[in-house]
């Protein structure tokens, strides 16, 4: 998720210091996850009109692209100036960032079922080696780590990846377009092989498709496409900072396009194969968009989307338990959650015991990781 060397105050992103401010990386991560509790909330009945809803989850492939271009950064930065990586700073630094807070709601799935969404639960071992996402079906208990645990294994290899390309510079556009390709192939050999009468099985599509990590690198790829831009083609990035105006609607025709592709009675084939890639072209467009010193996006602050960003990781972390609870209370005093007022409701909740496991539990190890683990210097 996000990074910080410096402590931390009340409304600042941990993700950047000793650089200038980015509010368009601040709303885009503050939209993720926005969207991303929107979803979650409609699967406990907090509706919107027209369920508009239903389209949160691609906030996850926003999430990733934004990780992808961030963390692949941090570790493209030193390659870039001839420099190693050192593999043993970034594992401690992304350790002491990611497994704190995460293991403290996973000893609340584990020790307190009484507090899950769902009684059933993947075995915690998974959780443990971050491995939840295989094999996985929906309406199991913490299974938004999904995506936590695609992002852990993609990170494991990919300083690996980027020290090979290091040394053999031929295969740097080898790689990317392989996995990209692979994955758009995979997805068509899976979907096929989980043919139900009227098409793609959705639990087939859940377990073999939507949560493995094999088939959800598409918007990580792009994002580390974006960094390596940047770092090691300046002139192709200027290019792409000139074009951002051109790139907004296209990038929003994307999705919608890519959105549009899985409506329907039943999951189609091409839904399948394609919604993923189309999705991540279009949130990396966004992204470049959110940067581009040529649109307003990068330079207006929208008031406490800084914020929500800081918190978006406890956000993630803590939504489920929040949204049941608000959920059942509701239930009891016959409070009616098909209703923007109760979404807004639930969202505040979240974010408001986001805050709380952010302040105990990820700002303290973050502040430890800059005395343990600093970010390197830029020079």
């Amino acid at each position: 998720m996000s990074e910080t060397t410096t402590p931390l105050r009340l409304g600042v992103d941990p993700r950047f210091t000793d650089r200038e401010r980015q509010p368009g990386l601040d709303l885009l991560r503050a939209l993720a996850i926005v969207v991303v509790v929107i979803y979650h909330a409609a699967l406990f009945g907090f509706n919107l009109p027209g369920r508009v809803d239903r389209f949160g989850w691609v906030g996850v492939d926003l999430f990733f692209v934004l990780s992808g271009y961030l963390i692949g950064g941090q570790l493209l930065a030193p390659l870039a100036r001839g420099q190693p990586i050192k593999l043993r700073r970034f594992f401690a630094r992304r350790a002491l960032r990611i497994i704190p807070a995460y293991f403290v709601i996973l000893a609340v799935y584990a020790f307190l079922p009484s507090w899950r969404e769902y009684p059933e639960m993947s075995p915690v071992w998974k959780f443990v080696v971050s491995v939840q996402n295989i094999g996985l079906h929906g309406g199991t208990a913490f299974s938004h780590a999904w995506s936590l645990a695609v992002e852990d294994q993609f990170y494991l290899l990919l300083p690996l990846i980027l020290i090979l390309v290091s040394r053999w510079p031929r295969v740097r556009f080898i790689i990317p377009g392989v996995i990209v390709l692979g994955g758009i192939m995979l997805r068509a050999f899976l979907a096929r092989q989980n043919l139900a009468e009227n098409g793609v099985s959705f639990r087939g599509f859940q377990t073999w498709i939507y949560y493995p990590t094999w088939t959800r690198l598409d918007p990580l790829v792009f994002g580390v496409a974006l960094a390596a831009i940047e770092k090691f083609r300046p002139q192709w990035w200027r290019r792409l900072m000139s074009l951002a105006p051109w790139l907004l609607l296209p990038g929003l025709a994307l999705i919608v396009y890519a959105l549009y592709l899985g409506e329907g009675d039943y999951l189609a084939v091409a839904a399948t194969v394609w919604q993923f890639p189309l999705i991540a072209l279009g949130m990396a467009a966004l992204l470049v968009c959110a940067v581009s010193p040529r649109l307003i996006l990068r330079r207006v602050k929208i008031p406490g989307a800084a914020f929500i960003a800081s918190i978006a990781y406890s956000a993630y972390l803590i939504q489920k338990l929040v949204i049941h609870f608000v959920a059942q209370f509701c239930v009891t005093h016959n409070i009616v959650i098909t209703s923007a007022a109760a979404l807004l409701g639930v969202e505040l909740c979240v974010y408001a015991v986001a805050t709380i496991l952010f302040f105990a539990v990820e700002r303290p190890f973050l502040q430890l990781r800059h005395h343990l683990a600093p970010r390197p210097s830029r020079s």
